[in-house]
């Protein structure tokens, strides 16, 4: 039986280590975790071939199938992600001075590790490794709990990613992938909140609800994501077009691919049509409003109450809306606080948008594709928070940090 405590004792007394370690030793450290993984770039992929087959044997869906497969590809797309991040600025030990209060005292604020972060996801055996790298060049110490599906994939990662810490004579604790997926395991760890300083559950919204009812420690939520583009009126169609194609049909099983597109009606005449070809032809199921039904073949109907699904596949919700407000009020009602996009040339809407809306990442024509860490300049990401503490968005390095307070005095006692 795996033994939680002992585990998260050993990843607490690691993170303790990573904390002292200088920029330059992280990243000679990484630096061996990434060659180390192109080294057994194969040997990782023969591992997921089986996962993958057995998980197809098993009916796993397509989503799920998506995220699970991890070819040779895949691995140097991990390595690629941890050179990155050796690239990017450590922010562990940046500081900002408060300023000199009447006492005399210096006060400044240092930007620390977290300390542990535990990680349960789903079919996502590239989390392995992305989230260790970051967590590690954070000085934070990571316990990653991986579905059934992926474990053994994620182990073989692990151990590659172990070896190359113990090289470097640093603690194999400082990776730790449970190596068992029972779910009262998972009960268990998420109990530690001694031990273990931050929870990040990447997955469906049934496990991020189990992991937020159930959790002692705090814990990072993203429950789904329904990204929007809305078409303004004075949008460009062409422009608009491309949008629509790229978010809903270039990766659908992806949390920032588009699952709704609003139409203002000035432009839904000359827009739709073009939608309904490209549903067509890339065999995407339309769900649209009583409105825009008509323009598009074998479409369901929905009511005003039945948007906000988040479907990962090729489906998509239309909806056609009477004015920016009406957008605004659908994305308030059915937004998932994660993406939304606006596709318009007035600037001055855009803005009002940018402003209105509720979303860790608003978009001005830009695909609801970039909503990535990696895209959006952070390197790899952690994660995405919908929930605003203590971060609101994808995840990078520094949102892996905190600060404390600093003081420096000269023997100035309080009056």
């Amino acid at each position: 039986m795996t033994d939680i405590s002992l585990l998260a004792k050993q990843a607490a007394q690691a993170a303790k280590k990573l904390s002292l370690l200088s920029t330059e030793e992280k990243n000679k450290a990484l630096a061996k975790m990434a060659d180390a993984l192109a080294e057994h770039k194969d040997d990782i992929a023969k591992v997921n071939e089986k996962e993958v087959a057995r998980a197809k044997e098993n009916g796993l869906d397509a989503a799920m199938l998506d995220r699970l497969t991890l070819n040779q590809y895949g691995v140097m797309d991990m390595v690629k992600g941890i050179r990155e991040i050796i690239e990017l600025d450590d922010p562990v030990g940046m500081s900002r001075s408060l300023g000199t209060p009447p006492s005399g005292i210096d006060v400044k604020k240092v930007r620390v590790p977290l300390g542990v972060i535990c990680m349960i996801y789903e079919a996502r055996p590239n989390v392995t490794a992305d989230a260790s790298a970051l967590c590690f060049k954070s000085g934070n110490a990571v316990i990653l709990r991986g579905g059934k599906e992926a474990l053994d994939t994620s182990l073989a990662i692990a151990k590659v990613l172990q070896d190359a810490l113990e090289s470097e004579g640093l603690p194999k604790a400082a990776v730790t992938v449970i190596p068992d997926p029972d779910r009262g395991l998972m009960t268990d760890l998420i109990q530690q909140d001694q031990l273990i300083d931050l929870v990040i559950p990447r997955g469906g919204e049934g496990l991020i609800k189990f992991v937020t009812e159930n959790s002692k420690i705090p814990v990072i939520q993203h429950f789904k994501g329904v990204c929007h583009l809305y078409v303004d009126k004075d949008a460009d169609l062409s422009m608009a077009y491309d949008l629509i194609e790229n978010g809903k049909t270039q990766r659908t099983g992806v949390c920032n691919a588009l699952e709704c597109l609003l139409v203002h009606k000035d432009v839904a005449e000359k827009y739709l049509p073009k939608v309904a070809q490209m549903a067509a032809d890339k065999g995407v199921k339309i769900n649209a409003c009583k409105n825009s039904v008509k323009y598009f073949d074998n479409a369901t109907e929905l009511k005003d109450d039945e948007f906000g699904e988040e479907y990962l596949s090729l489906e998509l919700a239309v909806r056609i809306v009477d004015d920016f407000e009406h957008a605004l009020d659908h994305l308030d009602t059915f937004g998932s606080k994660h993406t939304e996009v606006i596709c318009t040339d007035n600037q001055d809407t855009a803005d009002l948008f940018q402003r209105s809306v509720d979303a860790s990442v608003v978009m001005h024509n830009a695909s609801s594709r970039f909503s990535d860490g990696g895209q959006l300049g952070l390197g790899a990401e952690i994660g995405i928070a919908t929930t605003k503490l203590h971060a609101y968005g994808p995840m990078g390095l520094e949102s892996l940090t905190t600060e404390k307070f600093v003081v420096k005095g000269k023997g100035e006692v309080r009056a």
